[in-house]
């Protein structure tokens, strides 16, 4: 496939994906990572941006396209004379003179100008390319944005879930300290850890709402309560299984890749259209004129009216132009050595993108089953440290340090999950494969 097939078929997606993610008002009753991708496609100042900035450079093809199209002139003009004559004999003369003219010109060949619409075509295409990796960006932010708020929720869940705990742990000492079973440093060490769930848990609610207002920065609006994941979400290696095959495809699919393909595409024709400077151009000119003028002279009115058509073949060989049109082909040159820099580093951010990805995926997946793991022995931990405790074998910072040991591993299991999901959107991006697909997948391991 061309690159110019496949660009296209990204503005194709690019004009489908935004009438299947139908605009919404602001996220007011937004719960789940479908409707939040919605809203943002809908609200988010940068993604408006891209859109508009695509819109403006559709603009490039028909402007190209003119200079391969007929041009049609008219000009006309009419006047008053008063004419004085005093030599040899004193004469006057006072009369009207109008005329119009139409050109028609047709270019037969300008070079430079077929040049320019090829070009058209690869500007417009290019546009679409950025504009579809402008909706990829939009969709990650605001899967970032969704995942951080649920982060920041559970979070503050675990930390509630602690004071809690050191609560009940607290009064446990002070009743174990009044009936002399205990020291007060176990009432010293519990009611410490109280107090420190509770400046946590100020600190976590304040981050709650940072996060609220970063994700309404991009949807348009405050979001609802959102949905959580389902805690018995299983994941699954990507397809497919090979990190190479998803470099390969991020190096010949990426939408950064595509995009400086077409601008270096459009860096080499600019050669050529520099070049064609040389050429000559040969046009069909047509024109049609009025000449009429009615003279007053000695009373008496006289009209004159003269009509010219003409049609011909108009030929321009361009000879010596100071040697600027040689410089402008040495800078075209120049600037193209720049846009194949630019698709090497393209491809090596692509790659290096698709690999962080892949293995952010791996990795996630093998966190997960392990803090899993963590989960279950950490829960164990906990019930034995208790009734160690109740028994005399355990001292009171043992249960307190095997309660903030599950709840870390609850907190840092969350965050792997969503790490995981996020890096499956990433992979999928790098790819240029991220869409409303993809979004619905991840919207289905929420409950």
């Amino acid at each position: 496939m061309t690159l110019l097939r496949r660009l296209s078929l990204y503005a194709v997606l690019s004009a489908a994906f935004p009438a299947s993610f139908a605009v919404m008002p602001a996220a007011h009753a937004a719960d789940d990572l479908v409707a939040i991708a919605r809203a943002a496609l809908a609200n988010d100042a940068q993604y408006q941006s891209a859109r508009s900035q695509s819109l403006a450079t559709s603009e490039k093809l028909p402007q190209a396209r003119a200079g391969l199209l007929p041009s049609l002139t008219v000009s006309g003009t009419t006047q008053w004379n008063d004419v004085t004559v005093k030599q040899p004999v004193n004469a006057a003369s006072q009369h009207n003179s109008h005329n119009f003219n139409f050109q028609l010109t047709q270019p037969l060949f300008r070079w430079a100008n077929w040049v320019q619409f090829e070009q058209g075509k690869l500007q417009v295409a290019a546009a679409e390319a950025q504009l579809a990796q402008a909706r990829q960006d939009v969709l990650l932010r605001a899967a970032q944005a969704y995942f951080d708020l649920l982060y920041a929720h559970d979070v503050l869940a675990s930390i509630e879930a602690q004071k809690d705990a050191a609560s009940q742990q607290l009064a446990l000492a002070r009743k174990s300290f009044e009936v002399g079973t205990v020291t007060i440093t176990d009432v010293h060490e519990a009611q410490s850890r109280f107090d420190l769930a509770n400046a946590q848990g100020i600190a976590a609610a304040s981050d709650i709402e940072v996060k609220r207002h970063a994700l309404s920065l991009i949807t348009g609006g405050a979001p609802a309560e959102l949905r959580r994941m389902r805690r018995d979400v299983a994941f699954a290696m990507p397809e497919p299984a090979r990190m190479d095959d998803w470099v390969e495809r991020a190096q010949t699919d990426g939408l950064a890749v595509l995009t400086q393909l077409a601008n270096q595409e459009i860096a080499a024709r600019e050669i050529e259209r520099q070049r064609a400077g040389h050429y000559p151009s040969v046009d069909l000119v047509a024109t049609y004129g009025q000449n009429k003028n009615v003279v007053t002279f000695a009373g008496n009115p006289i009209s004159n009216q003269t009509e010219t058509a003409t049609v011909g073949v108009q030929v321009s060989v361009p000879i010596f132009q100071g040697f600027g049109q040689e410089s402008r082909v040495r800078e075209s040159a120049y600037l193209l050595d720049r846009a194949r820099a630019e698709v090497d580093l393209a491809r090596r951010n692509a790659a290096l993108q698709a690999r962080q990805a892949y293995l952010g995926v791996a990795n996630g997946i093998a966190q997960t089953a392990a803090l899993r793991a963590a989960q279950v022995s950490s829960q164990s931990a906990l019930d034995s440290n208790k009734l160690g405790y109740e028994v005399g074998v355990r001292i009171n910072i043992d249960v307190l340090n095997a309660q903030q040991q599950l709840f870390a591993t609850r907190r840092d299991m969350a965050k792997a999950q969503y790490d995981t999901m996020l890096a499956q959107l990433r992979l999928k991006a790098a790819a240029g494969q991220l869409g409303e697909e993809e979004i619905a997948v991840v919207n289905a391991l929420l409950e």
